[in-house]
């Protein structure tokens, strides 16, 4: 009989139109983590209209630990975040984007600084990257500094980079966040919400080399602003009782 091992860690690529950065991340992924770390990958393509469906079908010939999930129409990057992590098996899951321009060989360290908390924190700890570097253009990086100025100044959410795609949390501690289209952009604030913590650590930022964005500036800059209200709404209704065990 085969006993079937829960990975400790599920990367977790959300891709839409991205045919020509499919196997490149794959690889760079199965480099960083192999020996490291007991992994799985979870792809999900949210609607692509492009070779990127041909290219995950080659690409589970290559990889063993990949699994595919497809949304029949585009739900937007948040949705397929979540898709993802309810198809991961990984006690923990790492995020990134399916551009390229994450790099998966941050991926080690992040896990390496989630291990080293206390015990008790764990449970409820993310750890962020902070892309101190972009590599983007120009009305990329300014729209990324405003709304991450007006974010962290409402939210206080102590994250200089809300918006970075590269990120190690539990699975569980996923689950439990409120779920909204955009909701990916406040996960910061949102795991502080529920009473955990967020820890910041510097990460590489890559120029993108294959293909262009599916997520456009300016349609996140505008709805990012209604969803801050929104987020702002949660905030103020938090509430995170201390338990006691009835005797």
């Amino acid at each position: 009989m085969t006993t079937l091992t829960i990975p400790e860690l599920s990367v977790v690529v959300p891709v839409k139109n991205e045919a020509d950065n499919i196997l490149p991340l794959l690889e760079e992924i199965h480099m960083a983590l192999q020996g490291k770390v007991e992994f799985e990958i979870v792809y999900v393509d949210d609607g692509s209209d492009d070779g990127t469906a041909a290219m995950l079908a080659q690409a589970r010939d290559i990889h063993p630990r990949l699994k595919v999930v497809r949304h029949q129409a585009s739900c937007g990057q948040s949705q397929a975040v979540a898709t993802g992590v309810r198809h991961a098996s990984g006690l923990l899951i790492g995020t990134l984007d399916g551009d390229g321009q994450n790099d998966p060989a941050d991926l080690p360290a992040m896990i390496e600084h989630w291990r080293a908390q206390p015990e008790a924190i764990r449970p409820g700890l993310m750890v962020t990257g902070w892309r101190a570097n972009r590599r983007d253009d120009g009305i990329r990086k300014l729209s990324s500094r405003l709304a991450n100025s007006i974010r962290s100044k409402l939210l206080k959410d102590g994250t200089p980079d809300s918006g970075s795609g590269i990120k190690v949390l539990p699975r569980a501690l996923f689950l439990d966040l409120p779920r909204f289209d955009h909701m990916h952009r406040f996960m910061a604030a949102l795991v502080i919400r529920s009473g955990g913590t967020v820890e910041v650590v510097r990460v590489n930022h890559r120029p993108r080399e294959r293909g262009t964005s599916k997520y456009g500036v300016w349609n996140r800059l505008w709805v990012g602003i209604v969803d801050l209200f929104g987020v702002m709404w949660l905030m103020r209704r938090a509430r995170n009782p201390v338990v006691e065990r009835a005797e």
